[in-house]
């Protein structure tokens, strides 16, 4: 607990899922915690949960920029600095190439990828004083194309690398970057998913009852930031994808489209 005591730490997308798994683990461990989301009676319930604890909640769309410069000035104002970010907020899609809006796609990046570089840019000259640490929540998707999630896919591909970059820029400086691939969770990202139109679609495919619980999911995220981890991919199906997506990545092609599909349809 001695470690997050009284450390400041900021999540993105915190009113339910993994977010809101880490802000309860957070403030477990000591930590002062502050994070946004789009929905404010869900951070409301969240800062009911924990009154009198150090919780600052602020909604927030983090695929505008304004809106992020609005909360980490939030942050700043009550706590003074920033010791981890966590990039946490996200939003999926499924929808085919041939029938998704070009909107939709647009709408996945701005909140999966630019959220990330506000949050991380805003955030970052207290994070370096600090020898602070940033992670970026992203997916296998960041590391394997997949169908139906192309627009997914393309935003976790640019989180990696905008997050290696960063990475390998501040090698010697103290500070630390890392990604984490959770692989499939419990939590309300498929459900939130968009479709072809960009609306959410409410339902999702997926079996969801054995999956990795988001408070498993948020333990093994703190854990890597304990050991300051360049990466983390949970999840035994994770890790094979990773692993034959980069050293047999025609037979990763065919065992994916034979996961996704059946008959020819679009299933998961």
């Amino acid at each position: 607990m001695h470690e997050f005591n009284n450390k400041v730490v900021v999540i993105t997308g915190g009113s339910e899922g993994i977010g809101k798994a880490l802000v309860d683990l957070f403030i477990q461990q000591g930590a002062k915690v502050a994070t946004c989301g789009r929905n404010y009676d869900k951070l409301y319930q969240l800062q009911s949960k924990y009154s009198g604890k150090p919780l600052v909640i602020h909604a927030a769309d983090v695929s505008k920029e304004q809106d992020c410069v609005n909360f980490i000035n939030v942050v700043i104002k009550q706590f003074g600095t920033i010791d981890i970010l966590i990039n946490n907020a996200g939003v999926s899609m499924r929808s085919l190439v041939a029938d998704v809006e070009l909107d939709t796609i647009r709408k996945v990046m701005d909140i999966n990828f630019w959220g990330t570089v506000y949050c991380t840019k805003l955030a970052l000259p207290y994070i370096l004083q600090n020898n602070g640490t940033v992670v970026g929540v992203s997916s296998i998707a960041g590391y394997r194309g997949l169908p139906g999630r192309s627009g997914y896919s393309a935003s976790k591909f640019a989180v990696n690398g905008w997050l290696e970059s960063l990475r390998t820029e501040l090698l010697t400086s103290g500070t630390n970057i890392m990604w984490v691939c959770p692989g499939f969770t419990t939590s309300n990202i498929r459900n939130a998913a968009l479709n072809k139109e960009g609306k959410a679609h409410g339902e999702t495919p997926m079996d969801e009852s054995s999956m990795m619980s988001s408070a498993e999911c948020a333990n093994h995220i703190m854990r890597a930031i304990q050991k300051r981890k360049r990466t983390l991919v949970l999840s035994f199906t994770g890790k094979r994808t990773v692993f034959l997506n980069r050293f047999f990545p025609s037979l990763a092609d065919k065992l994916v489209r034979k996961f996704f599909f059946k008959n020819g349809e679009l299933v998961k």
